[in-house]
């Protein structure tokens, strides 16, 4: 980490300090609309950290990357960096990130980390790399302190059993999935094709497995019955048939990671369908 920070106090003087035009002496104007926080074990700190960048412009935030290492000597490294854009008419978009350390039993309460850096009226959003540790403590804490939890169930192993922990937190706090995310184009194409797609008694699915997993739930609570699934698995969406017969590709491409983090990032209320989805897969 590039500067070495040890307190919350030194995380906001280095953010207050990061705030000053280097030209004017000025301070920038925060223009935050959100505090995004990303848990992320570091097998997934490159990947988050690319995602990130494509995010910067979309949505000025104070994100907050929580890297976890619980092995390590109890501690906490922080670092703070502050980038602005110009946004034309000599006015500039300010962007925080501040990247944590939490080792050792810091893994174990976020919270106190969190809590004192959240930008007060706005939006918190969880971006959780990984499968949660639903029940355990780091995030139960997080989850009771955010408005929105985004995760990505392509990265869970042993699907489908894991949905039905999810669904059990969606009464405390609103849950987007990218992975249901990249079914979107799949499901207007099998939309499309109703009512003859009404008694449909089994689906087959070319992708990773939760797009398989979601899609057949999806199909059970619509229509009410249950349907069966062949996977076939791929690392993306790649065809699907009804009843033996290949549906349609959909038109257009398939999104960006940060494209399909920056929608989640516009929605702010439960997708019952999603979850009716889960429920059903």
């Amino acid at each position: 980490m590039a500067t070495a920070l040890a307190s919350i106090s030194e995380i906001d003087r280095e953010l207050a300090r990061g705030r000053i035009d280097p030209e004017s002496g000025e301070p920038i104007q925060r223009t935050s609309v959100m505090t995004h926080i990303a848990w992320v074990p570091g097998q997934w700190v490159e990947a988050a950290e690319d995602v990130l960048t494509g995010l910067a412009e979309r949505h000025p935030s104070r994100t907050i990357v929580l890297v976890p290492d619980p092995d390590a000597d109890d501690s906490l490294e922080a670092s703070a960096d502050v980038s602005s854009y110009p946004t034309g008419q000599g006015r500039r978009v300010c962007v925080e990130t501040i990247r944590v350390q939490l080792n050792g039993s810091r893994a174990e309460v976020p919270a106190s980390v969190v809590q004192p850096l959240l930008l007060p009226d706005l939006p918190v959003f969880l971006r959780w790399r990984g499968l949660p540790p639903f029940g355990e403590r780091p995030f139960e804490e997080l989850i009771d302190v955010v408005d929105r939890l985004i995760v990505d169930s392509t990265e869970w192993p042993d699907l489908p059993s894991p949905y039905a922990q999810l669904a059990e937190i969606f009464d405390r706090v609103v849950v987007s999935d990218i992975a249901w995310a990249r079914t979107s184009r799949w499901r207007q194409q099998l939309a499309s094709l109703w009512p003859g797609i009404k008694d449909v008694e089994r689906i087959k699915v070319a992708g990773t497995e939760a797009q398989a997993n979601l899609l057949a739930g999806w199909l059970r609570s619509r229509l009410g019955h249950d349907v069966a699934l062949e996977h076939e698995p791929s690392d993306r969406l790649q065809s699907v048939q009804v009843d033996g017969e290949p549906t349609p590709f959909p038109p257009g491409d398939p999104p960006d990671p940060s494209d399909l983090l920056s929608d989640e990032l516009d929605r702010f209320t439960r997708d019952r369908v999603y979850e009716d989805a889960v429920r059903s897969a």
